[in-house]
């Protein structure tokens, strides 16, 4: 893949969705399982590897819906590279975020009273106030 071909391709959008969810990455045999089961989708883990390496190249609109439902982006993310563009842009704020500690600190706020995540956002802006004193 090199290019826009291998940027647009339904292989390199494929390999992107691997790569941007968890780590390690799902195997092909767990998403073709959550498929099948989750969705009632027949699908193999041979075939979405020849998806994601470019050996197969022309799926089912069934099966692009499929992956795109277990990957959580809108089908239109293998069809629309304006699409394309913006889910990538946010899978890549996500992992920035991810790496960052943020969604442990999301999570973690998400299950305290009201009063306590205002007490945590106020701890957080006051830690990036002293860290940033001309901000």
């Amino acid at each position: 893949m090199s290019g826009a071909e291998g940027v647009f391709s339904i292989a390199g959008k494929l390999d992107r969705l691997f790569r941007a969810t968890s780590r390690p990455e799902p195997s092909y045999m767990t998403v073709a399982e959550a498929i099948r089961t989750g969705q009632g989708v027949a699908i193999s883990h041979t075939y979405i590897w020849q998806l994601r390496t470019g050996r197969r190249d022309n799926p089912t609109v069934q099966h692009l819906t499929a992956l795109a439902h277990y990957f959580g982006v809108p089908v239109a993310y293998f069809i629309d590279d304006e699409v394309t563009r913006r889910v990538d842009a946010q899978l890549e704020l996500l992992r920035s975020l991810s790496g960052a500690g943020v969604t442990e600190i999301a999570l973690r706020a998400a299950d305290v009273s009201p009063d306590g995540r205002k007490a945590i956002t106020e701890a957080i802006r006051k830690v990036w106030e002293s860290e940033h004193p001309d901000g």
